[in-house]
C-alpha cells in the first residue's frame, strides 16, 4: 500500500511500491504554483497521489518534471493535460522512441526477447496494467539542455542534468529552501543491458555532481528518503569501489580484498553485488 508523507514545509511524497515498480513521486508546494516530480508508471498511480494531496489542501500541479525516460516515471503523463511538462532533451528523444510501441503481452514479450525490454519491467507493466492496456506515451512540453530554475513562490526547484549509468538523460531536482535533493534513479546501476552494471567514470562524475549540492535529505525513487549521513555512506562505498575497479582492472578478488581491508569487516550482500556490477561494467 502507498503512504503519503510530508517533509519540511513544502515537500510531499508518495511511497514506492516494488511489485508494480511504482517509484516515489514528489510534490513541491509554493505560494503561487506547485511542481510534481515524475508522472508515475500509470495514470492510476499519479492520479491517486494528486487526489490524496487534494484531500490535504494541495492543488493540482502546475508543472511536472520528468527525471528520465523509463516507463515507470512517464506513463502517467497522459492524464496531466493541464500541467506543463518539462524534461531534458535526451529524455524527450528517448520517449519518442516509445511512441510506436504496442503494449500487448505479446509485444512486450517480443521486446524482452530482442533485448529492448528487461524481464523485471515486463512483469511490472503486466502487473500494473492488469485490467487494461490503454497506454499513451505523451511527450514533454518543454525540454532543457543542462539546467533550469523554476520559482513557485517562496520556494525554488533547480532541475539539473546529471546523467549516470542508470540513464544518460537523468536529471535531479534540488529544493534549496528545504535542502532536499530528489535523485530519481540516477544513483542506480544500468538495468537496460545484458548485465546490470556500473562504470567507473560515469559513477565518479555523478558522485562529484551530487556532492556539490547542499542537501540534508535525498530521495532515491525506489527506496525511502535518506539522510545526509546515509547518502555519505553510499558514496563511501561507491567511490572506493569505482577507484579499485580502475586500479585493479576489474579484478573482482583484488577489489573485494582491498575494500574489505578498508572497512575491516565482512562485506554485506549489497557491497558484494555492487562490486560485481563494477566488474561487469569494466568488462564491457
Amino acid at each position: 500500500m502507498h503512504s503519503i508523507h510530508k517533509l519540511g514545509e513544502r515537500f510531499w511524497y508518495i511511497s514506492a511500491i516494488s511489485l508494480t515498480d511504482r517509484p516515489i513521486l514528489g510534490m513541491v508546494t509554493g505560494t503561487e504554483k506547485t511542481l510534481l516530480i515524475d508522472a508515475g508508471n500509470s495514470e492510476v498511480h499519479v492520479t491517486y497521489f494528486i487526489q490524496e494531496l487534494n484531500k490535504r489542501g494541495i492543488p493540482n500541479p502546475d508543472v511536472v518534471v520528468l527525471t528520465h525516460w523509463h516507463w515507470d516515471h512517464i506513463l502517467g503523463l497522459s492524464t496531466l493535460r493541464d500541467t506543463v511538462s518539462l524534461a531534458s532533451k535526451q529524455t524527450a528523444a528517448e520517449m519518442k522512441k516509445l511512441l510506436p510501441y504496442s503494449w500487448s503481452d505479446e509485444a512486450i514479450d517480443e521486446r524482452v526477447r530482442e533485448g529492448v525490454e528487461i524481464e523485471f519491467c515486463a512483469k511490472a507493466i503486466k502487473e500494473e496494467y492488469k485490467d487494461h492496456r490503454d497506454i499513451k506515451v505523451t511527450l514533454p512540453d518543454i525540454t532543457i539542455d543542462k539546467k533550469a530554475e523554476i520559482y513557485l513562490g517562496g520556494v525554488t526547484c533547480i532541475v539539473q542534468h546529471v546523467g549516470g549509468d542508470h540513464a544518460e538523460d537523468s536529471v535531479v531536482v534540488y529544493i534549496p529552501e528545504e535542502k532536499i535533493l530528489f535523485l530519481g534513479d540516477c544513483i542506480y546501476p544500468k538495468m537496460y543491458a545484458e548485465k546490470v552494471h556500473y562504470t567507473v567514470d560515469k559513477t565518479l562524475r555523478l558522485l562529484d555532481v551530487l556532492e556539490s549540492f547542499d542537501a540534508e535529505t535525498y530521495i532515491p525513487s525506489h527506496q525511502q528518503p535518506i539522510s545526509k549521513v546515509e547518502f555519505d555512506q553510499e558514496v563511501a562505498m561507491l567511490r572506493p569501489l569505482a577507484n579499485y575497479t580502475k586500479s585493479y582492472q576489474g579484478d573482482q578478488l583484488k577489489i573485494t580484498e582491498h575494500y574489505k581491508a578498508d572497512v575491516k569487516r565482512e562485506l554485506t550482500e549489497d557491497e558484494l553485488e555492487t562490486i560485481s556490477y563494477f566488474v561487469d561494467g569494466y568488462k564491457l
